[in-house]
């Protein structure tokens, strides 16, 4: 990265079909004039030409500064809008006048660092397209001054054009997470925020403006989104004199975060990504950027099963032992022990916090069951919720002090609880370490190559008592704190990966994932509903980070019945396995599931590494998705019914992603079973084993689906002739 020379006015980053185009004006912060479509090398005049066409006013007019917000704007630009920084010091705002004190920049990254030098901050902000065309916004502000600080937020923006009119952001709750809420362009400066301790079932997710409804191939959209574990705020300003902003930021409660002289805060990264090809556009910046970090998951991923719904609490050794075995033989790779298995769980209201076997219904510990999956050719996984306690835990009972609550000691009889459970206080050191050590003894001993890591509960009145005894809001702490827990068992044992699970999809943000192998999308496993939540999750996820099993029927969520054609469909869209006791299949359900796991086998490399495509339908009764080779070679994708047809003939589907000058052989993938449609209605290509078609058929035209009845699927699977 090269310093800007003396006088340079203006910086191009440009990588993978995006563009931003930053001013260096001669006094406060650099401005953004563009951010979105690669405007190709733009010589000195084509910039001047870029400003004048985009500036707000010229000389004289009403307002002496600049209309276009800075990087970080505020008052002192004329901002009339949320400021990007709010800092306190003896309860008084400081309004901050920056100068810019040093400038780097390369192809695609512009790193600024600014002082103001009569408040003693410092402020440094590092823009960046990473791979993919994502554009990754951060600030760190660091006290130089002889006073502590308190900073209340601190918060990335991009600007957006005045035509997008929309906004879509998403709400939810348990088992139906990532719901999305569209609305026309709210007026005036309006913030979305969380405040559970964790990022929520109803979390924010991504903030997306568009022109227009949004479409998941076509039109314009721009996103973004924190990545954050915790408290958030996504905002979006859209005033009358302003572009309108785009940004996100962590949500800090008050004294939350005191800087004293010398200490730095950075704050969480926000990803943006600009698309002119709809919601798929961005999808894919967020997906090539994830798929090109140094620490993406690349090996197949293993089909799972996990415990849980096979068994719940009861726990049998002997059971289970042959659980496994019935598991390795229908292909699982990874078995997966729930909850239930270490010290006093027989329910849910102990044990939490005391991360040694039971002795009482494991008397031989876990080695025999660990050795013999592994012996049976899987790997081993075990579920922890390590940053929770039961108050009726030895832990708890020896040191109530751990405890994240707002006194100082075991919270008081009306104090809230969640699932009986309560905050282990892991900013504490001597509360993290005894964590650590006690999972990482256990991953030593058993050989444990996969964690199940869950967080089923909210924060509330999350105090963090320090050394001095003081109280202070700690889920800032408490965040980094497990972070780092994480990061330290991943360097400590290398090869084990861990997910992400907080009472299903409620924390699967980039923030988790910087640590992570993969989120648990939802404890949903109705297919119905996994359709929508694995659909808005691949927003910001590839499939391969995503997990997604086959439940029994009727689903324990929502006691909806379904077919195994149909619950297959679905969990073939992420990383799958079973959610299943499988020893209670008849003979028939072994064998579709022996079939399931030899398809999903087959066709992982291609739903893990494709390009992500959705139709969008006319009929909203209609899921449609798509996975395709980066060479266009091949392509699978799930036609999926949620509701009754809207009409007697279902409309064509285009498979978007294939090469329209290339032949395909299609054919329908039911190994587990058959859809079933309307009679009378079979399109002519369904009657065949396979069927050859040009591509510019399939991409132009489409296919014409039969009428398929209510929570049917079909699995299409093209793959291109020599």
């Amino acid at each position: 990265m090269n310093s800007l020379s003396e006088g340079s006015s203006w910086s191009v980053l440009r990588r993978d079909g995006v563009s931003v185009v930053v001013a260096h004006p001669e006094r406060g912060l650099p401005l953004v004039l563009h951010w979105g479509a690669d405007l190709g090398e733009l010589s000195p005049g084509d910039l001047l030409a870029l400003d004048a066409a985009t500036s707000r006013q010229t000389a004289p007019g009403t307002l002496d500064a600049a209309w276009r917000p800075s990087l970080l704007p505020q008052e002192a630009d004329g901002w009339a809008g949320r400021p990007g920084l709010l800092v306190v010091a003896d309860g008084v705002p400081l309004f901050t006048r920056w100068t810019v004190t040093e400038a780097e920049r390369d192809t695609a990254e512009l790193s600024v660092t600014s002082r103001d030098a009569e408040l003693g901050l410092t402020l440094r902000t590092h823009l960046e397209i990473g791979t993919g065309g994502l554009v990754l916004q951060h600030h760190e502000l660091t006290n130089d001054g002889a006073v502590p600080v308190d900073v209340h937020w601190l918060e990335a923006t991009l600007p957006v054009p005045r035509n997008a009119d929309h906004l879509t952001q998403f709400s939810g709750r348990w088992s139906r997470e990532k719901v999305p809420v569209t609305t026309a362009m709210p007026g005036g400066s309006t913030a979305r925020q969380t405040r559970r301790g964790r990022s929520g079932h109803d979390a924010p997710w991504v903030t997306v403006a568009s022109s227009g409804t949004p479409r998941h191939r076509t039109g314009e959209a721009w996103a973004a989104h924190l990545g954050w574990s915790a408290d958030v705020t996504h905002r979006v300003d859209h005033l009358t004199e302003h572009v309108t902003l785009l940004g996100a930021g962590e949500l800090l409660r008050p004294g939350e975060l005191r800087l004293a002289p010398g200490e730095t805060y950075r704050a969480p990264v926000a990803y943006f990504a600009w698309s002119a090809a709809g919601l798929d556009g961005v999808s894919d910046r967020f997906h090539t950027w994830l798929r090109a970090r140094p620490q993406h998951v690349t090996s197949p991923r293993p089909l799972v099963l996990n415990t849980w719904e096979a068994v719940y609490f009861d726990h049998s050794p002997a059971r289970l032992e042959r659980l496994a075995r019935r598991a390795a033989a229908v292909g699982v790779e990874r078995f997966v022990l729930d909850d239930g298995w270490f010290h006093s769980r027989r329910d849910d209201t102990s044990g939490l916090g005391d991360w040694v076997v039971d002795r009482d219904v494991w008397p031989d510990g876990l080695d025999p069951l660990a050795g013999l999956v592994h012996e049976l050719g899987m790997e081993f996984g075990l579920w922890f919720e390590p940053e929770m306690v039961n108050l009726d835990s030895d832990l708890a009972r020896a040191h109530p002090e751990w405890i994240l609550s707002n006194t100082a000691s075991v919270p008081s009889p009306d104090g809230l609880s969640f699932r009986t459970q309560y905050v282990l206080d892991l900013a504490n050191p001597e509360a993290w370490e005894h964590v650590r050590g006690q999972i990482s003894a256990l991953v030593t001993q058993l050989g444990i190559d996969f964690i199940k890591w869950d967080h089923n509960r909210d924060l509330t009145e999350p105090v963090h008592h320090g050394a001095d005894g003081v109280g202070r809001p700690g889920t800032h702490a408490q965040t980094r704190a497990a972070y780092a827990l994480i990061a330290r068992l991943k360097a400590d044992h290398p090869g084990l990966e861990i997910e992400s699970c907080s009472s299903g999809g409620a924390r699967t943000d980039l923030g988790i994932l910087e640590h992570t192998d993969r989120v648990w999308a939802s404890d949903s496993n109705d297919p119905l509903e996994r359709q929508d939540i694995q659909r808005w999750t691949s927003l910001v996820l590839p499939p391969e980070l995503i997990g997604a099993h086959v439940g029994p029927s009727p689903a324990h969520s929502s006691g909806r019945v379904t077919e195994l054609s149909y619950r297959v469909a679905t969990a073939l869209q992420g990383h799958a396995g079973f959610e299943w006791d499988l020893l209670s299949c008849t003979d028939d359900e072994l064998v579709a599931v022996a079939a399931y796991a030899a398809l999903y086998k087959e066709l992982r490399s291609l739903v893990h590494t494709g390009t992500v495509v959705h139709a969008d339908t006319v009929d909203p009764a209609l899921r449609v998705t798509g996975f395709v080779a980066p060479d266009r070679t091949e392509g699978v994708w799930t036609f999926a019914s949620v509701a009754s047809p809207q009409d007697a003939l279902t409309e064509r589907i285009r498979l978007d992603g294939l090469d329209p000058a290339r032949r395909y052989s299609v054919r329908v993938r039911d190994e587990v079973g058959s859809a079933k449609w309307l009679g009378g209605i079979t399109p002519g290509w369904l009657g065949k084993e396979a069927v050859d078609v040009p591509g510019s058929v399939l991409t132009d035209v489409g296919l014409q689906l039969p009428t398929l009845w209510p929570m049917q699927a079909l699995i299409v699977h093209a793959t291109a002739l020599p």
